[in-house]
């Protein structure tokens, strides 16, 4: 540590994952979202750390020169010994500063730092893992840069935060050299777990058991194990993504996390409750062309009666839970035929594989349906202009000397049959869009086919498996993933290994009702956060307390409830569900991000705050400020107390300032079981978490069962951080 002493107040921030500027899978999410609340609170004293991608990062990075003298002093030393680097600005949401480090310009020292790796740390490290390789030069040029930067510049406080081990071996150097930083180190989702959990193992009854060297090892992850290892072990304040996660890395890591820091995302509210509604219908119009092509020929279903339902994500057979959402939807198959319901169910299954081509008849479904409407577009126009024609000329003396039959001609018959019978097909419907690459041994469709859902006229529950991305470009299914998304009517993703699970979070925020399981970071967040999530549109599976046959029929009676519901119950229940968005909003989340960057600077320069004590920190406590806008009161509900009732969501704040007021959480208004369906719920009840202190992050929200009022001592600490954290922001602004 410097002799001076630094600047806590106005800290600098420089946040560094493998995703920066550059997508791989759902950490560019997080960071990318995240940016306009960071920028928010450190304005130009925020700056990300990643590795250049010269495929894609001369498109998303406008370059610039740093305008900090001990920054552009570290970054020009750093260029004198052959490092390549791009400074600039992100071009996203609030366009934060962007450094990116070019890996390969240094791997001519690749073999000097791993020996270094090895002696300074004792770990180790193969020759032929490139993303090992990758992930140690990357390191090394971020600890590299952070050491230059903070010998120059000794009179502000640095934070760096690291996301996942593909960036965490900064940390253990930044250390061992004692580099004035304080850092914070946040995993999502631990790389032996992902491993374990692949591999069919009973992962979370045998976590404490799991001898985790040896299983690393049999794996050949053991050099990536010992990074990440290190880098949790090594930073003054260590992070997960949700409960589940937090368990988990206590077994596994060994360390356990001093708080939860939830993903989020960016909220759009919209001005009027219909118009993502609108949305909705016009996405599904989309969809419907898709389904009448691709069932052509065997398209004997009302689609005003079928509801789409999907999955989506990386091709984690079971990870993802492809597995139960196949055989949950044979046995819906069953259910459905069994009632005798009209009702038809289109499963998507939305996973990116190894294709080689989109089927010849796929592609010719969409084709003839697209001849069928130009036909009949262009007889309607023919019928349009006689019609016209014969109107005018009729002056209301005479009968109308024209009969419907006459306005159809010979020639268009002719042209309508021919193409009529072109639908005419004797095979079933494909359940898969592209040729697999191998075919006869991918999980997916092997399932499909012992189930037995072929897609038969019979089938009341129809399989499309289409294994590429999504986008508006494609000849089949042209949607982008969020307009796809808002189309469908349910997401289904009963995943058995899901740190966080940004599917459920993005069907809530556009509004579209979800399941997903107590094993899953959001759905273990939801369950705390909520008291009935089901009524609200997010169903949880229990994976964790039951067998895989009582949660493979807790999945079914899910959709086939859902199958059962009115078009207007359905309705309801999309704005009950878009009403939780801002549970989810960076607005409100962003706020465990701080605590955890203000405790990491209490544990590196305690002598900087006073006697203000890092136990006082209560990560999760940001959520319970947040009330989502609830629907207006309707007018069973104005009739029945005289009035619309003021904070209809209960106001979380009032028990907590011992205000004596009392709110409506959990009254039980008497009413019936159809005006539960067909009525907005009123209030939405959530839980109240316990205020005990934690630093593994339990009591973060809902984690406790007995709520405790705050103390007036309590009261006035919680003011004077938040004083500090204010006047903090307002130096950035």
């Amino acid at each position: 540590m410097s002799e001076e002493k630094r600047d806590v107040k106005n800290a600098l921030l420089f946040e560094c994952a493998w995703e920066v500027a550059n997508k791989v899978g759902g950490i560019y999410t997080v960071i990318k979202t995240k940016v306009p609340v960071t920028v928010q609170e450190y304005g130009d004293r925020y700056c990300l750390i990643g590795p250049l991608i010269y495929k894609t990062a001369p498109m998303e990075v406008e370059a610039q020169e740093p305008a900090d003298p001990a920054f552009a002093a570290a970054l020009a030393h750093m260029r004198s010994q052959g490092v390549k680097a791009l400074y600039g600005r992100w071009l996203i949401e609030g366009a934060p500063h962007v450094l990116l480090f070019d890996t390969g310009s240094q791997y001519h020292r690749l073999d000097e730092w791993k020996g270094d790796l090895w002696n300074l740390a004792g770990i180790p490290s193969p020759p032929n893992d490139h993303e090992t390789n990758e992930a140690i030069a990357f390191g090394y040029l971020v600890a590299w840069f952070l050491g230059e930067y903070v010998s120059r510049q000794l009179h502000t406080a640095v934070v760096a935060h690291f996301h996942e081990w593909q960036a965490g071996l900064a940390i253990p150097l930044c250390r061992k050299r004692h580099i004035d930083v304080t850092t914070v180190f946040t995993t999502h989702a631990t790389l032996l777990g992902r491993y374990l959990c692949a591999g069919s193992v009973d992962f979370y009854n045998n976590l404490q058991y799991f001898d985790v060297d040896h299983e690393a090892g049999k794996r050949g992850i053991y050099h990536r194990y010992c990074i990440e290892r290190s880098a949790a072990h090594c930073a003054d304040v260590f992070t997960t993504v949700s409960h589940i996660t937090a368990y988990e890395s206590e077994h596994l890591l060994k360390r356990k996390p001093d708080g939860v820091l939830p993903n989020g995302l960016n909220v759009v509210k919209f001005q009027a409750i219909h118009e993502f509604q609108n949305l909705h219908a016009n996405a599904k119009a989309k969809i419907n062309e898709f389904i009448r092509g691709h069932f052509y020929g065997h398209y004997n279903f009302d689609l005003d009666e079928t509801l789409y339902m999907f999955t989506a994500g990386r091709y984690e057979y079971r990870n993802k839970g492809v597995d139960m959402f196949i055989e949950s939807l044979a046995r819906l198959n069953y259910r459905l035929q069994a009632s005798g319901t009209k009702t038809t169910v289109v499963a998507f299954i939305i996973m990116p594989a190894s294709t080689q081509s989109y089927t010849v008849e796929a592609l010719k479904g969409q084709a003839v349906m697209k001849q069928l409407r130009d036909t009949v577009t262009e007889i309607q126009n023919r019928v349009g202009a006689r019609l016209f024609d014969n109107a005018a000329r009729f002056h209301g003396e005479n009968r109308s000397d024209f009969a419907p039959e006459d306005l159809l001609s010979e020639e268009d018959q002719i042209l309508l049959k021919r193409r009529i019978f072109a639908l005419k097909r004797n095979s079933l419907p494909p359940i898969v869009t592209h040729n697999m690459a191998d075919d006869s041994n991918d999980p997916i469709l092997n399932q499909i086919r012992r189930v037995k859902l072929f897609n038969n006229a019979s089938d009341r529950v129809k399989i499309v498996f289409h294994p590429d991305f999504l986008n508006s470009n494609n000849p089949i299914l042209g949607l982008d993933y969020e307009e796809f998304v808002r189309g469908c009517h349910l997401g289904v993703f009963p995943s058995y290994y899901e740190p966080w699970g940004y599917t459920p979070a993005e069907c809530t925020v556009m509004g579209i009702p979800s399941v997903t399981t107590n094993l899953s970071g959001f759905g273990c967040f939801m369950q705390d956060l909520i008291e009935r999530p089901q009524e609200e549109g997010c169903y949880i599976v229990d994976r964790r307390m039951q067998s895989v046959e009582d949660s493979v029929n807790q999945l079914t009676e899910h959709m086939f409830t859902f199958c059962n519901k009115t078009r207007r119950q359905r309705i309801n229940q999309r704005n009950r569900v878009e009403r939780l968005s801002p549970l989810l909003d960076w607005k409100n989340l962003g706020v465990e991000y701080s605590k955890a960057r203000q405790l990491a600077l209490r544990r590196a320069y305690p002598d900087s705050f006073d006697g203000e004590g890092e136990d006082d920190f209560d990560f999760g406590g940001g959520i319970e400020r947040v009330i989502p806008t609830s629907m207006p009161a309707s007018p069973r509900l104005r009739m029945m107390s005289g009035m619309a009732t003021p904070g209809d969501l209960g106001t979380l704040t009032e028990e907590m300032q011992s205000l004596g007021t009392s709110d409506y959480r959990g009254y039980n208004w008497p009413r019936s079981a159809e005006d539960e369906e067909d009525g907005y719920p009123f209030p939405l009840s959530m839980k109240v978490r316990s205020r005990a202190s934690s630093r593994s992050g339990t009591s973060t929200p809902g984690g406790g069962d007995i709520f405790k009022s705050l103390s007036e001592r309590d009261l006035q600490e919680a003011d004077a951080a938040l004083t500090q954290v204010t006047n903090g922001a307002n130096g950035t602004s």
